[in-house]
C-alpha cells in the first residue's frame, strides 16, 4: 500500500508568481527614487525620455555682424509679429501733467467787462465810535465752495476771457466773501462786530512762508474791572473776541480755535484755544480787555521744506535747519479749476473748497473704539506721522505781544496745509492734490454778541515788535530772494525777516496776475500755439491787464480780432446761482 501521507513543505517555492505590469494609474504612486526592491522602475522612467532638441542654427558672432554692416539684434526693429512685451509697472514714464478744467462758455456780456463793484453797505449799529455795516448783494463761501471776484478781459481768450479781479478797497483788510454773513463790518472792512453768536472773519491775505506779523484791537469787550486786586469779568460786558489764526477749512460760525484748523487766543483769562480746549497761556490776572492791542506773529518754514513734510522726505537728522537754497526757476504746479459764474450784478469763480478730512476729526473727538484698533490716529501729530493731515511743520510757531510787550508763543508746530494735507470735498470734478496758491494760515477775528475789534496789518503798527525793521527796504513783489537776501552759503535768509502782512497782499495781487497768465499760455499751448489772426490781434493791440472799460476807444479792434461779441441779451448766459440767507 503505496504511503498516502503527505510531503513535508519545501521550504523553496515551487513556481515564483510574476509581476504585474505598472500602468499610467500605478506610476503616479511610484515613489521618486529609485530603490532596489523596484528594479524596472529605471526602465518604466527611461521609456519616457522627452525627445532630442533640434540642432541649433549656429549664428554669427555679434562683431562678425557689426563689421558686415548687419544691424544689431538688440538695436534693430522688433518684428511686428512677435508679441509686444509689456513694460513693468512704475517703469513707464508718466505723462500726465496736470492742467486747467476747461469748460464751455457762452460769451461775455457787455457788463462783464465793467470792473467788480463793491458790495452794497447798509448801516445796522453804532459801536465803538463807529458805524458799522451789513454787507449785501455779494455772494458768500459757502460748505464746499470759494467764490473770488473776476472779470471778462478780452486779452484772454484761450480762457474764454475771464481772469481773477479785485474790489474796493484796495488794501488788505477782511474779506467780505470769506466772513459769516452775521458779521458786520465798518466802511474800510478792517472793524467787525455781530449781534450774534461767535461768527468769524478771515483776511483776504494769508501766509504760506516767513515770519509775518499784526495786530488787532478790542473796541468792544470784556471790561477792565480789579476787585481787590484781581480782575473780574462784569456781567454786564461789551461781547467777546478771540483772535488768531485759521486755514480755509475752518468753518466761520465757530470762534477762532474751535477745530484743529485754527489757533486762537481768547479774551477771558488770555487763555490760548485749539481744538475747542482752552489752556492757560497768560499769567494770573492777566487777560484781555477793551483798548488792549494784541500783536501775533507767524512763522512758517519755507515752501520747500514744507514739501519735503508732505511727501514723506523730511529727515529731522538733515533738515536741522530751515535754510534753503534760492528759488530756481522751476516751481510748483499752481492749478485753479475755477469756473466763472453770476450772482446779481456780480461776476465770480467758483471752485471747490477745501474740507475738513476725517483724520482730524477724529484727532478732535477720538473714538474710543478707533483709538483701541489703530495706532496711526492715537500717535501725537508730528512731521513724519504716518497719516499726512497729522504731519506738523518744523520750525513754525505763534508769538504773542500784548501792548507791546511780548507775552510767549502759545503754539508751536503747525499742520501742514499743503495738499495732500488739504483735500477738496469728494464730489464730482474735485481734484485731489493740487494747490490753488492760497492755501496758508489767515488772521481770523470772530467776535460774539456785541464784541468789535478792529485789525491793523501795518506797516504803521500801534506798537510795533521789537526786531520789526519797517517798511525802507525794497520788497521783492514774487516774495522771491533778492541778491541782498542771499547770504555767501547760498542759504536765503529773507525768509528770517519780520514783515507786516500789508506787504503779501502787495505779493498775493503780483502772483495772482502771474498765474492768470500762466494759465493763459499753457492753454495757449496746448491748443497748438498762436493763429494767424491771433499773431495779426497781438502785434496791433496792446494786452490789457487793468479792468476793462467796454467804452475806450480800441476796444472794438479787440474784440473784433479776438471773435467776442458784446451784445446785450444774447443767449447763452454764464449761469446764476441763489443763495438764501440764513
Amino acid at each position: 500500500m503505496a504511503d498516502t501521507s503527505p510531503s513535508p513543505r519545501s521550504s523553496t517555492p515551487s513556481a515564483i508568481p510574476q509581476k504585474r505590469p505598472l500602468g499610467i494609474d500605478d506610476e503616479q504612486h511610484v515613489p521618486a527614487v529609485p530603490s532596489p526592491l523596484n528594479p524596472d522602475f529605471a526602465g518604466s522612467r527611461a521609456r519616457k525620455l522627452a525627445p532630442a532638441r533640434e540642432q541649433r542654427e549656429k549664428k554669427e558672432s555679434l562683431k562678425k555682424r557689426e563689421a558686415k554692416g548687419v544691424e544689431s539684434v538688440r538695436g534693430g526693429t522688433p518684428d511686428s509679429q512677435a508679441p509686444s512685451r509689456k513694460p513693468k509697472k512704475g517703469t513707464e514714464q508718466s505723462t500726465n501733467i496736470p492742467s486747467l478744467l476747461r469748460y464751455k462758455l457762452p460769451p461775455p456780456n457787455s457788463t462783464d467787462f465793467d470792473p467788480p463793484k463793491p458790495p452794497v453797505l447798509v448801516p445796522t449799529c453804532h459801536r465803538a465810535n463807529r458805524q458799522f455795516f451789513e454787507a449785501s448783494e455779494h455772494v458768500f463761501n459757502r460748505k464746499g465752495f470759494r467764490y473770488t471776484h473776476c472779470i471778462a478781459d478780452p486779452a484772454f481768450t484761450f480762457t474764454q476771457y475771464h481772469r481773477g479781479s479785485e474790489t474796493e478797497p484796495f488794501a488788505p483788510r477782511f474779506d467780505y466773501e470769506d466772513a459769516s454773513s452775521h458779521i458786520f463790518f465798518d466802511s474800510h472792512a478792517r472793524s467787525i462786530t455781530t449781534e450774534k453768536g461767535f461768527r468769524m472773519a478771515r483776511a483776504n491775505i494769508g501766509a504760506r512762508e516767513g515770519r509775518w506779523y499784526w495786530e488787532c484791537k478790542i473796541l468792544s469787550g470784556v471790561k477792565r474791572v480789579v476787585i481787590d486786586g484781581n480782575p473780574v469779568t462784569p456781567a454786564d460786558s461789551g461781547g467777546h473776541v478771540r483772535l488768531g489764526f485759521s486755514r480755509r477749512e475752518a468753518t466761520l460760525d465757530t470762534p477762532v480755535g474751535f477745530d484743529a484748523y485754527s489757533y486762537g487766543l481768547r479774551d477771558v483769562a488770555g487763555q490760548k484755544v485749539h481744538m475747542s480746549r482752552p489752556k492757560d497761556f497768560m499769567p494770573a490776572g492777566e487777560q484781555i480787555c477793551e483798548g488792549d492791542v494784541i500783536g501775533l506773529e507767524i512763522n512758517l518754514p519755507s515752501l520747500t521744506l514744507h514739501r519735503k513734510v508732505v511727501e514723506g522726505s523730511y529727515n529731522k537728522a538733515v533738515d536741522v535747519s530751515d535754510d534753503v537754497e534760492p528759488h530756481g526757476a522751476e516751481g510748483v504746479d499752481i492749478i485753479r479749476d475755477r469756473l466763472p459764474i453770476r450772482y446779481k450784478a456780480h461776476l465770480y469763480f467758483e471752485q471747490f473748497e477745501y474740507q475738513s478730512c476725517k483724520e482730524l476729526e477724529e484727532l478732535m473727538n477720538p473714538s474710543p473704539v478707533i483709538a483701541a484698533t489703530s495706532t496711526s490716529t492715537t500717535a501725537i501729530p508730528n512731521p513724519n506721522h504716518a497719516l499726512v493731515a497729522l504731519r506738523t511743520l518744523p520750525f513754525s510757531c505763534i508769538k504773542v505781544y500784548k501792548n507791546g510787550q511780548y507775552m510767549g508763543a502759545p503754539f508751536a508746530d503747525l499742520l501742514a496745509f499743503l495738499p495732500p494735507a488739504s483735500k477738496p470735498l469728494h464730489q464730482v470734478g474735485a481734484r485731489d492734490g493740487l494747490d490753488d496758491g492760497m492755501l496758508g494760515y489767515f488772521p481770523s477775528v470772530s467776535v460774539f454778541r456785541g464784541g468789535a475789534a478792529e485789525v491793523n496789518f501795518g506797516p504803521d503798527f500801534w506798537y510795533p515788535p521789537p526786531d520789526f525793521v519797517g517798511s525802507g527796504e525794497d520788497v521783492d513783489m514774487l516774495g522771491e530772494p533778492s541778491i541782498n537776501n542771499v547770504t555767501r552759503s547760498g542759504t536765503s535768509t529773507s525768509l528770517k525777516k519780520l514783515r507786516p502782512l500789508s506787504e503779501r497782499y502787495t505779493e498775493q495781487i503780483a502772483e495772482d496776475v502771474m498765474y492768470d497768465v500762466i494759465d493763459e499760455v499753457d492753454l495757449w499751448a496746448q491748443d497748438g500755439g498762436q493763429t494767424e489772426n491771433q499773431e495779426r490781434s497781438s502785434n496791433s493791440v496792446p494786452t490789457m491787464l487793468g479792468p476793462v472799460d467796454p467804452a475806450a476807444p480800441g476796444l472794438e479792434v479787440v474784440m473784433a480780432n479776438s471773435g467776442v461779441k458784446v451784445e446785450a441779451g444774447q443767449p447763452g448766459e454764464i449761469k446764476e446761482i441763489i443763495q438764501e440767507e440764513e
